[in-house]
């Protein structure tokens, strides 16, 4: 539950958890290495797990690899994730067959990307400094992402990440806020990020955002809910 309460253990050393649309199952990437890596794309072969039955299934294509955001599409016949260095392509977005082993390029340059709830449109981090949105076609035979173009610019050394949609598809939330040069990069689960914050932006215009967060510890991977008020939902 939302609270916290009724908790189940779905799997050990899993990594980036995704719902069906109708949220009868988890999608998950097991991690590459027993010993934690904070790496985001140390991750080898895709699960899912029926929450129902608590029963697991690999997916069928067992060559999955070095994936991470994993997005389960609305109408379910598709995953979209980021590849890093893995399964014969370099840095790029992907749809990949929920039960089959088709795996499509989008040819999306950046990482980290989120589907619109109706599934007609995508944004992503498109690049470090920009966050980008396309229109997304999952229903001809071979996926395609048209009409790029970006709703957030920022210059180096100010970074963009984290992009997601609102419930009602408006909106988009980022991270802003300048890089920490190091090992370990702050858009990495887990790794602290100082003065990092969370803004939504209209997903209509260009640049027009506003900060939601303004104290700068760590506010990053932000995620909507929806919650009833006043006999509505919001």
């Amino acid at each position: 539950h939302v609270d916290g309460t009724s908790r189940t253990k779905v799997a050990d050393n899993a990594r980036e958890p995704c719902w069906s649309p109708v949220g009868s199952q988890i999608a998950y990437m097991k991690g590459e290495f027993k010993r934690f890596s904070y790496s985001d794309f140390a991750t080898k072969g895709l699960f899912i797990y029926d929450v129902k039955t608590g029963k697991t299934r690999q997916h069928p294509n067992t060559k999955l690899e070095h994936l991470y955001t994993l997005n389960w599409s609305p109408d379910g016949k598709w995953f979209i994730a980021t590849v890093h260095g893995g399964m014969g392509f370099s840095h790029t977005i992907l749809a990949i067959e929920a039960e089959g082993d088709r795996v499509v390029d989008l040819k999306l340059e950046g990482c980290r990307p989120n589907i619109r709830p109706d599934g007609k449109k995508i944004c992503w981090g498109h690049g470090d400094f920009c966050a980008g949105v396309a229109d997304l076609d999952l229903t001809s035979p071979t996926p395609t992402a048209t009409q790029i173009h970006n709703v957030v610019e920022s210059k180096d050394p100010i970074e963009t990440y984290h992009i997601t949609w609102s419930p009602d598809g408006k909106y988009i939330t980022f991270k802003f806020e300048g890089r920490r040069l190091g090992d370990l990069l702050p858009e990495f689960p887990g790794i602290e990020a100082p003065g990092w914050n969370v803004c939504v932006a209209d997903a209509t215009q260009k640049n027009r955002w506003v900060n939601i967060t303004t104290d700068g510890k760590s506010c990053k991977q932000p995620s909507w809910v929806v919650v009833k008020e006043r006999g509505a939902a919001r």
